[in-house]
């Protein structure tokens, strides 16, 4: 099994998770942004590659952010599939969906709000699609640039 992120630990997830969570709240009571105000992020371990044999996508951290008990959905589940989606085909499922939807199988979601950004996954349910890609990039960059920060430290 492959060793996990060396730099993007659970740790730093959820210092960059508590970083953006201020705004993904204020935003989330917009109607226009979700109509229940709740929303679930996945993180992925970008240590795990999708070439590698048996390789299957690794949770790194998982976080919700309002009243789950307002859930009409399985938004974990969701979320989690979008970042399946993302780390499979190293791209954001928005694009996977919009516009290249021939490389779609059977057993794949069909929503979009998960972001790959250098080969970091992250993806949100419980916004609409736009704000939840919104979101997922907010905890990406946030992550990119802790991983950065510890990489330097290290060094």
């Amino acid at each position: 099994m492959t060793e996990g992120s060396r730099f993007l630990t659970p740790q730093l997830a959820q210092q960059a998770a508590r970083a953006v969570q201020p705004a993904i709240e204020s935003q989330l009571q917009r109607q226009e942004v979700s109509g229940l105000g709740v929303l679930h992020l996945v993180v992925l371990d970008p240590a795990v590659s999708p070439w590698e044999p048996q390789a299957a996508p690794r949770s790194l951290y998982e976080h919700s952010i309002g009243d789950r008990g307002r859930w009409d959905v399985d938004y974990a589940d969701y979320a989690r599939r979008k970042a399946a989606l993302s780390w499979r085909h190293r791209m954001d499922s928005r694009r996977l969906q919009l516009l290249e939807p021939h490389r779609l199988t059977g057993d794949d979601a069909l929503l979009w709000g998960g972001v790959y950004l250098d080969g970091i996954v992250v993806a949100a349910s419980g916004a609409f699609p736009i704000w939840d890609e919104c979101f997922s990039m907010m905890l990406a960059v946030q992550m990119r640039a802790l991983a950065w920060e510890a990489a330097e430290q290290a060094r």
